[in-house]
This record gives C-alpha cells, structure tokens and sequence, in this order.
C-alpha cells in the first residue's frame, strides 16, 4: 500500500492529554488521563478490575478500520500508529502512540465503527476497558460514571475545537492561494492596447 505524505497529522488523532508517566503502574497512568483522572481513589480499584491486558507483535491489527468500536485502549508499552485507508488502496499515518498515551476512546461513548486501524509498530502492551464494562461501571456507580463521562466529553470537545482552528487555518490558506492564483492569471491575461 502506498502512504499519502501530503497531509499534515490531523489535530482530532493527536493525543491532546498526555500526562507524562514516570511510573510502571498501570493504576497511575489511569488515573493520568482525562476521563478517569477525577474519579474517586476508592472507585479505582473497581475500575481496575475491568482492564483487560493485551499483547500485540510488531506488524499486527490492534483492530481494523470498519470493525465495530469496543473499547478504549492504553498503551503500557510499545508503539501504536492509526492508518486511514482509502478506496484508492492509499493509506494515511494518523497519528502514533506509546506509553502513557490512549486511544479509541470514542468507542466508549457510542457504538460505531472504527474509523481507522492500529497497528502494533513494535511488540506492545495495551490495557483495554471494554464499553459493556466501563457501560457497567457507570449504571453501579453513577457519580462516577458522569465523571467519566465528563472526561469523555472534554477530550471531543478539545479534539473539535482543534479540528475547528485547523479548517479555519486551512480555509484561510486556500483563500491566500486562490487570491494568489487569480492575481496571476489577471497579469497574464492583462494585456494593453
């Protein structure tokens, strides 16, 4: 497949929130990132209990573009990257994660398809909370859940303002552009008699 290098990395795919991890805890990086970082301390280790661990080799699908979104996904150790493929057999690198970083949070808030692939780039280790659980965790603790919740919004909400000043700094650049253009084809096609 041929990669598409002329696009710059889409601010929606960037990981706005990551905490710098210092340790190996999985419990600290959890409680690092957005959607659960306010959540009480003694409903941690209930949360806890519904990580599932992972292990992908270098070169293999965490999950493929159009397969049904499950969970949400932490990336404890190893490389990530998000590919977007297009009909034409292209394909777009995203965005890449490691340690500390999440993805596929989205999944947790509606089911839908996957808009993009990941793909282990080295052996990686991932913490995945599946939406049914995290769906029961919030119905048996509901102060949390709309804590969780809230995080969740935050990140869309972060991620569209950012694709919002991206479209509008592209807008203007095409505008520059076709201002460009025109004032060229006008000294062309300007001709005096």
């Amino acid at each position: 497949m041929e990669t598409n290098t002329s696009f710059n990395t889409s601010n929606f795919w960037a990981n706005l929130f990551k905490t710098e991890t210092t340790k190996d805890d999985l419990e600290s990086m959890v409680c690092s990132i957005p959607p659960f970082n306010q959540i009480e301390k003694k409903y941690v280790k209930h949360l806890m209990k519904l990580m599932h661990n992972r292990a992908y080799k270098s070169g293999e699908y965490i999950f493929m573009e159009g397969d049904p979104g499950i969970g949400m996904y932490l990336v404890q150790e190893g490389e990530v990257k998000i590919i977007k493929s297009y009909g034409d057999g292209k394909t777009e690198e995203l965005a890449t994660f490691g340690k500390g970083d999440f993805f596929g949070e989205l999944s947790t808030l509606f089911k839908d398809q996957r808009s993009a692939s990941a793909i282990a780039v080295k052996d990686t280790k991932l913490a995945v909370i599946f939406r049914p659980d995290l769906d029961e965790f919030i119905n048996k603790y509901p102060k949390q859940g709309i804590i969780i919740l809230r995080g969740l919004t935050h990140i869309v909400i972060t991620r569209l303002r950012h694709i919002n000043d991206d479209y509008v700094a592209l807008k203007k650049k095409l505008l520059t552009k076709n201002k460009e253009l025109q004032n060229a084809t006008d000294k062309e096609n300007f001709s005096p008699d």
